[in-house]
């Protein structure tokens, strides 16, 4: 007699807590699907147009100023830009937020096709500037949606998905961007990231994207910083959410200083090819924060535990680029940027997670947007207090990395001792 078919045990299928696999989130769900491969081509232009910029001033100038002018050009405006950015969120659709982003930066760019010479470089500046304050929306807007569209079950691997693909991107865009930018010209790179901006906003556009805002058509100036006001003080009412919109930025008080000097490393071990030397640590840089968050996923699944994580990922990354500063300078310390990076990208992906489950849909955008202001800031005080004493000759390259590498290390031992006693003693778990 046969025996009649069995049934599926709960070991046969994931239990209901256990994080939604990759190739599950992206086959099943169709609007993330959407999202991320808009995300995966706009992504690789933007990695092309990095490593072309970094090249064109550094090879138009040789000034390690001029060149920390460009990160901060890509940061500091940005900053500026952020508490707006985050009620537009808040307030308009970001779906269309996130394709007008898009369309505008798509003509942006298009400018530096007119930068020939030393006396055009003051228009890399402004176009810059230009692109990342149009672009500030993009991320909070994205950041903030990513919950709206996946399950709980799906909300952990999404945003570890997104942090890998935007590692995968840099370790392929910049690698790819410092090869083309040698053998196709800069103008050929600063095109088809023009072009990249248009597919993206292509798929943003097929894909539908709740949200429970106030949605509205017209925001009066006086209402937008009354707006931002009420995100300032949702943070400040609510302690949990604010603490951990610090973990990035406490990485970036260093950290910014320490990815600016990776580009003047690049140009000292590839004295011929600036291009390719700076793509092969942005892509060691960008290996790194592609590992990491896989290693969080599979290994650190109890949120009581990420505080923690996050102070130790900070410390770990100041002592891997203190090596970086102390070693011989061969393509081998590249393992050191990985490593660095692996554990930067493990502490942007559970801070993330962290604040949108804390975080209320109404108030999303803004304090995404409040995170990236933190950040931006932090970055260009890092950067332009390294690129100054670069300059002024007060720092050698070794010493700068040794400097700004003990300073992180400081950094995540203050996280530590500072923000992990408060997280144990309210016993938050999301």
């Amino acid at each position: 007699m046969s025996k009649p078919p069995m049934e599926a045990t709960p070991a046969e299928s994931p239990p209901p807590g256990a994080p939604a696999g990759y190739v599950e989130l992206i086959r099943d769900n169709v609007h993330f699907r959407r999202l991320w491969i808009g995300n995966v081509v706009s992504l690789l232009g933007d990695w092309f147009n990095t490593i072309a910029l970094y090249t064109l001033v550094s090879e138009l100038t040789g000034s390690p100023l001029a060149l920390g002018a460009v990160f901060i050009t890509k940061m500091l405006p940005w900053a500026l830009a952020s508490p707006l950015a985050g009620v537009l969120v808040d307030r308009f659709s970001r779906r269309r937020v996130m394709i007008a982003s898009d369309l505008l930066r798509a003509v942006v760019v298009l400018g530096f096709l007119l930068v020939d010479e030393p006396g055009e470089v003051y228009l890399v500046y402004v176009l810059t500037a230009l692109q990342v304050v149009i672009g500030s929306v993009f991320p909070p807007a994205q950041s903030a949606s990513i919950p709206n569209i996946t399950t709980p079950r799906e909300l952990l691997t999404a945003n570890a998905l997104m942090s890998a693909t935007w590692s995968a991107l840099l370790t392929l865009g910049a690698a790819l961007g410092g090869f083309a930018a040698a053998w196709l010209g800069l103008k050929a790179v600063f095109v088809l990231d023009s072009l990249t901006y248009l597919v993206s906003a292509f798929f943003i556009y097929r894909t539908v994207i709740p949200q429970d805002t106030e949605e509205g058509t017209k925001l009066p100036v006086r209402a937008a910083f009354g707006k931002i006001a009420e995100g300032w003080r949702y943070l400040r009412t609510h302690p949990p959410v604010a603490r951990i919109a610090l973990a990035k930025g406490t990485w970036a008080a260093a950290g910014g200083a320490l990815v600016y000097m990776l580009t003047l490393l690049g140009e000292t071990l590839t004295p011929g090819a600036t291009s390719v030397g700076i793509g092969v640590l942005f892509a060691a840089r960008g290996f790194g924060t592609g590992v990491g968050p896989v290693l969080a996923r599979a290994f650190f699944r109890d949120r009581r535990r990420w505080p923690v994580l996050i102070g130790a990922c900070i410390t770990f990354s100041g002592l891997c680029y203190g090596l970086v500063g102390g070693l011989p300078w061969t393509y081998a310390v590249a393992v050191f940027v990985v490593a660095a990076h692996a554990t930067s990208g493990a502490n942007w992906v559970l801070s993330t997670v962290l604040l949108q489950e804390r975080t209320v849909d109404r108030y999303r955008g803004r304090v995404f947007a409040t995170e990236w202001l933190l950040v931006m800031l932090a970055d260009t005080a890092s950067i332009l207090t390294a690129s100054l004493l670069l300059e002024a000759g007060l720092l050698d390259l070794r010493g700068g990395f040794l400097t700004f590498a003990a300073f992180q290390v400081l950094c995540g031992l203050g996280w530590l001792a500072g923000i992990v006693p408060h997280e144990q003693r309210t016993g938050v778990t999301r």
